[in-house]
């Protein structure tokens, strides 16, 4: 099963799938090209769907189920779209203990989504951590880098409504 264009113009633009193409033959016939490709790849079109690994397999001459494989093995590839802004929970057990699983909860009611989904609007991604490391400040919340400690769960869209 090839990746067409057609199937590519359902998600992306042209100039994406241009770019993409430009990436992939850059690496091609390289060693160890894979892991560099997927990631410029993510940087340019944000994530990583089937249409795309397929193109990105049969631009390198490599079987689909290896490009599937390391994308789903790291982290921090991801085939869903990212939000704009990335939130994570700290559930670790001081922050746990402090309110973390409410302000979880507020989160997951108020914005429609589970740990590791995005928002409707591609605004936030949320997930959840055990443990940043700052137990003093807990409950944390993180949006990006921006560390915000003793949060209560009636202050999570005032906080949340900063980054829109």
């Amino acid at each position: 099963m090839k990746a067409t264009d057609g199937d590519l113009l359902k998600e992306f633009t042209s100039e994406h799938i241009a770019k993409m193409d430009e990436i992939i033959n850059k690496y091609k016939g390289k060693p160890g090209g894979l892991i560099p490709v997927l990631e410029e790849v993510q940087v340019a079109l944000e994530y990583l769907p089937i249409s795309v690994q397929k193109r990105i397999a049969e631009g390198l001459n490599l079987p689909l189920s290896r490009v599937y494989g390391v994308v789903t093995f790291y982290s921090f590839f991801t085939m869903t779209p990212r939000g704009k802004h990335l939130v994570r929970v700290c559930l670790g057990t001081a922050c746990y203990v402090r309110g973390g699983k409410a302000i979880a909860e507020k989160i997951e009611k108020e914005y429609g989504v589970k740990k590791g989904e995005t928002t409707a609007d591609r605004m936030f991604t949320y997930e959840t951590v055990r443990c940043v490391g700052a137990c003093g400040l807990g409950p944390m919340v993180l949006v990006d880098d921006n560390v915000h400690g003793r949060v209560k769960p009636t202050k999570i869209k005032e906080i949340l409504n900063q980054y829109n």
